[in-house]
């Protein structure tokens, strides 16, 4: 009994820490969407005001008036859609070549490409847009999109579950006359399947948020994506935070909406990358 009761006081334990940590994560995301729904006098109150006396539904709408929030919505939804093709792609390629092919140097290829991650990604900033410059695609979504269709992050990510495959599958394909490609694209790609999602979650979410570069590389409103469009309503005169809590509760819900359908993938994705090296 008394190690039965020191494990129900052991899970009792685990479970407060996990609740209250949950309430930390989720505490935000309700004080957003109840300030969308309040007056500006009540989001500035203090002590401040929990529930709206009257729920301003208007204010999804005034959000609407202020921004071209669909011209907004259609430049992230391009660039976010294809930096994640484009990662898919061009990562996955690159991690079945670091983790099945043999080729002279190999390692340390890989790891002048890990050594990107070591580096702060401000520091790019400056090439990237002399790059840009260069080419005529500044206030472009070429710009928004061409430096993200890559990634160190995404190469390792993809390289550890090609490492995790057995190398009779490879041999099997070889001895009925498959090539590298063929190996990769019918027999390999489909066994990373979780880390194919892992990966588009990551990196969907990193581009729909991404908001330094797209204000570094772009000053037109028609090549501006959400979170840009909403970081120009904050610092005017008189910020109005209903407003802006209305914009963000409408920005953020298609990436709730993905991680919600495709959490077990990405769990799992996250989970069996360290399992080889």
């Amino acid at each position: 009994m008394n190690a039965k009761t020191a494990r129900s006081a052991q899970k009792l334990v685990v479970h407060a820490v996990l609740i209250i940590g949950a309430m930390f994560m989720v505490g935000p995301f309700i004080w957003m969407l109840l300030t969308s729904v309040k007056t500006f006098g009540e989001s500035t109150l203090v002590p401040p005001v929990i529930f709206p006396a009257k729920f301003q539904w208007h204010n999804y709408k005034d959000v609407t008036a202020v921004l071209p929030f669909v011209h907004f919505y259609w430049n992230t939804v391009i660039s976010s859609v294809a930096k994640t093709l484009g990662q898919l792609l061009l990562c996955s390629l690159a991690a079945y070549s670091f983790a099945r092919i043999e080729f002279p140097g190999r390692n340390v290829i890989f790891i002048i490409v890990l050594s990107v991650l070591m580096v702060p990604s401000q520091i790019h900033i400056l090439p990237q847009y002399m790059i840009m410059k260069s080419l005529g695609w500044l206030n472009s979504l070429q710009a928004l999109i061409v430096p993200g269709l890559f990634s160190a992050f995404g190469t390792f990510l993809l390289r550890q579950f090609f490492m995790t495959l057995p190398k009779e599958l490879e041999e099997a394909a070889k001895l009925d006359g498959c090539n590298h490609f063929q190996i990769y694209y019918r027999i390999m790609l489909p066994m990373v399947v979780p880390g194919l999602i892992a990966l588009s979650i990551i990196t969907m979410l990193w581009a729909w948020n991404d908001l330094l570069w797209p204000l570094v590389v772009n000053n037109s409103p028609e090549k501006m994506p959400l979170s840009v469009g909403l970081a120009s309503l904050q610092g005017q005169n008189l910020t109005n935070y209903p407003v802006i809590m209305a914009g963000a509760v409408l920005a953020i819900w298609p990436m709730l909406l993905l991680f919600l359908l495709l959490q077990r993938y990405f769990v799992e994705g996250i989970t069996l990358t360290g399992t080889k090296g």
